[in-house]
């Protein structure tokens, strides 16, 4: 997400209402200070924002505040204000680690110029600190399962807990959910990671086979995709195999495991074991927020494994695709996206039978969540890019029973 927060230190309330105004009107998000003191409890490696400081105040002035802020993070940028006389000063502190200096009065260009310059500069190093981070903990679910909504980050953290539950699990979703991905995600997320992993179809699989593949995962995790489709033996066996340990199993089906249970056509003892740790994941349809991001990873990768340079992904493209329903979930989109790196058509395959009306609300709706994420849930923010009134963006919300502060954080 882009860093839109400015913290503005001055002491003169005159000059710190016109460069707040003019901040707000460039569509930064201004957090004004009166002192040092006032600022301080806003400044940390926390912090998702630049400062723009005057040199000149009472108490702690501006070379205070500028060796405060790099104490505390010496990647913040600092952005000093100085009157005609302490051009030197400003000039020996950019030497010291200020980001830059502008002298007063400056133009509401020039001061924008600076400020825009710094927040790139603050987004990227906040950003390099996140993959990092990700990178540091081995957290495979951040890594390997993409998304922003809600939904996506729930899927997350239950893959994380079936991981670090160490028990068998059960992962469900509706076709081309990507069902054996999750169920590796699991495996490399547990204390397991380093043990074999295998992924096998349930159909067909017999006693010996399944006795061969279990004693081959030991200490590792077995992936049986269609679960429901073991014979009635094979399951008495799996259950059995189980009673051993050495390994962990996670079953993986698209079908009503519940259904088959109770009729009888799947082990209730089986069923049941696995029931106890179980992952969802959502259809795309519930999540539309998240084609946006899948569609342009998966660009990424087919261009890289076609040996392409990816394709310019315009907010066209984007539109095409949110206007469709996606039953066959994240193996279509990947294939679209596949079709669209080789130029081979349209990426919106019409596959639903939506009115004109109700693809249009399909749009609309999703370009709306995409703009608040994008704005960290700010709605004056998300309103301002897309170029609404304020009360037309807040009634296109109650419209569609949004909330911005759903998408913050």
């Amino acid at each position: 997400m882009a860093v839109t927060r400015v913290l503005l230190v001055d002491d003169d309330a005159a000059v710190r209402e016109a460069l707040g105004q003019t901040l707000e009107l460039a569509d930064f998000d201004a957090l004004t200070a009166g002192s040092f003191v006032e600022a301080k409890d806003h400044i940390g490696p926390a912090f998702d924002g630049i400062i723009v400081s005057d040199i000149r105040m009472p108490g702690r002035d501006g070379f205070h505040l500028l060796e405060y802020a790099r104490g505390q993070d010496p990647d913040l940028p600092v952005i000093l204000l100085t009157g005609e006389g302490d051009i030197p000063m400003a000039v020996r502190a950019v030497s010291q680690g200020a980001f830059d200096f502008l002298e007063k009065p400056c133009s509401p260009a020039d001061f924008t110029a600076v400020v825009e310059r710094a927040l790139r500069t603050r987004s990227l190093v906040l950003e390099n600190r996140r993959l990092k981070q990700e990178l540091e903990t081995g957290d495979p679910a951040a890594r390997l399962i993409f998304g922003v909504s809600p939904l996506a980050e729930r899927l997350r953290a239950r893959v994380r807990m079936a991981a670090r539950a160490g028990t068998e699990a059960l992962v469900t979703g509706p076709p081309g959910s990507g069902i054996s991905k999750v169920a590796e995600v699991i495996h490399l997320s547990s204390p397991r990671a380093k043990g074999p992993f295998e992924k096998r179809a349930a159909a067909g699989l017999d006693r010996d086979e399944l006795q061969t593949l279990w004693h081959r995962c030991a200490g590792g995790t077995l992936f049986l995709d269609g679960i429901g489709s073991l014979s009635q033996d094979t399951q008495l066996a799996l259950i059995d195999l189980m009673e051993l340990g050495g390994a962990v199993l996670i079953g993986g089906s698209s079908l009503d495991l519940a259904a088959a249970a109770e009729g009888g056509d799947m082990s209730s003892d089986l069923y049941y074991r696995l029931e106890v740790c179980h992952v969802r994941i959502p259809t795309l349809a519930e999540r539309p927020e998240d084609i946006p991001v899948l569609f342009r990873h998966y660009v990424a990768q087919a261009a890289e494994q076609a040996g392409l340079i990816p394709p310019e992904v315009t907010e066209e493209v984007i539109a095409g695709i949110l206007a469709q329903d996606w039953p066959g979930n994240a193996r279509a989109l990947m294939s679209a996206a596949m079709r669209f790196v080789l130029g081979l058509g349209d990426v919106a395959v019409s596959d639903n039978n939506l009115g004109l009306n109700e693809r249009l609300a399909q749009v609309e709706k999703s370009l709306l969540i995409e703009a608040l994420r994008k704005a960290d849930g700010q709605a004056r923010l998300a309103a301002a890019a897309l170029k609404l009134p304020r009360k037309t963006f807040y009634d296109k919300l109650a419209k569609y029973g949004l909330k911005p502060e759903t998408y913050r954080g």
